[in-house]
């Protein structure tokens, strides 16, 4: 009977989230997903893969001026569509209105209906890094979907340095860039701490057998409610949210307790795929215009470093947007609200001459 009734309450759940996203979805043309296969992918580590499946979300016509949202780690091209992003800027008179602009929103390499290691090779599935997602980005951009310039590439957490990625490796395929959430430079101190304990944690647990286990290690959930809590949802929404402990309590075994379908394989893959991310010795290469959008209280890019700062002197045309630290912003995960960054953002594109190619 308990199991019935989780269930029916998740069916429930899923009614009032369609829901949700059609009332707001309204606002904006219907989004197109479709496949397109990308054919001997030449990986960095020179592996070749003879056919890479890439899944993408499209909003708008074709003729509209083409701008590539990203998605962060283990998310989705249509995981953007929430009513606190899509919901702020795809409407009418929004600043990425549909009707004007033709938005690609691409799965990742590894995530989303993607090519991924769950797809049957397991730990056999070549061990990807960012440039070889967004070597695949471009490919589908390019070559699937007939695009020659981007007018905007904007991305959120790990999209984000993907979207710096983006502009050091094809420098003038955008007028603009808006990495969100991230830095340009290499992946180090605490953000890629926490990121080797939660890889760890999980090759580490005996279920999960080399890759090779029947049914999904049991610490993957406690690793992710982990990771999350430790990195992202700011420390004054936390207190605000349980400034007691039987508050605290409650939202542990709330996160322990949600529904949480991930594979282990593709986890790991996906968080492993940052090592050796670095843009920095590159930055001198950008041309586009950069507005690039941090929160104060981000637990994975502290701006108290200053590192932003200091390598986004080599960036022509740049700029950098501090979201001020309040009980309303979500640390890392503030950027996932556009209602802080949209009016900044709509500016800066009024700004930005269209290159073209």
């Amino acid at each position: 009977m308990s199991a019935l009734k989780s269930l029916t309450r998740a069916v429930a759940g899923l009614a009032v989230s369609l829901a949700a996203l059609a009332a707001f979805a309204a606002d904006f043309p219907t989004p197109v997903e479709r496949d397109w296969v990308a054919r001997d992918f030449r990986m960095h580590t020179g592996e070749v893969v003879p056919e890479l499946r890439l899944h993408v979300t499209t909003i708008g016509a074709p003729t509209g001026e083409p701008v590539l949202i990203l998605h962060g780690t283990a998310g989705s091209g249509t995981g953007m569509l929430s009513k606190d992003f899509a919901g702020e800027l795809f409407g009418p008179g929004q600043p990425l209105d549909a009707t004007k602009y033709y938005i690609i929103m691409p799965d990742a390499l590894g995530a989303g209906k993607s090519s991924k290691p769950s797809d049957g090779l397991r730990t056999k599935f070549p061990h990807y890094n960012y440039d070889d997602m967004v070597e695949a980005q471009y490919r589908l951009v390019s070559e699937g979907l007939g695009v020659r310039h981007l007018r905007l590439v904007l991305g959120n957490s790990m999209g984000g340095m993907h979207t710096w990625v983006w502009g050091v490796k094809y420098p003038a395929f955008m007028d603009a860039l808006v990495p969100m959430a991230s830095q340009p430079t290499e992946m180090s101190g605490r953000n890629w701490m926490m990121r080797r304990m939660l890889i760890d944690a999980v090759r580490k647990d005996p279920d999960w057998n080399n890759g090779n286990y029947t049914a999904q290690p049991k610490f993957l959930r406690m690793a992710n409610v982990y990771f999350g809590i430790a990195t992202n949802g700011g420390s004054q929404a936390y207190y605000k949210a349980a400034a007691t402990r039987e508050k605290a309590d409650k939202l542990v075994d709330d996160r322990l307790a949600a529904a949480f379908n991930a594979d282990a394989n593709d986890y790991l893959y996906a968080w492993d795929s940052s090592r050796d991310y670095d843009p920095a010795p590159q930055l001198a290469n950008i041309k586009a215009a950069v507005l690039a959008i941090n929160s104060a209280d981000d637990e994975r890019n502290p701006p108290e470093t200053g590192i932003t700062e200091a390598a986004m002197k080599r960036v022509r045309n740049s700029h950098l947007l501090l979201i001020p630290a309040s009980e309303d912003t979500r640390g890392h995960g503030t950027t996932a609200f556009a209602k802080f960054y949209k009016r900044v953002l709509a500016e800066f594109l009024q700004m930005v001459p269209q290159r073209g190619m």
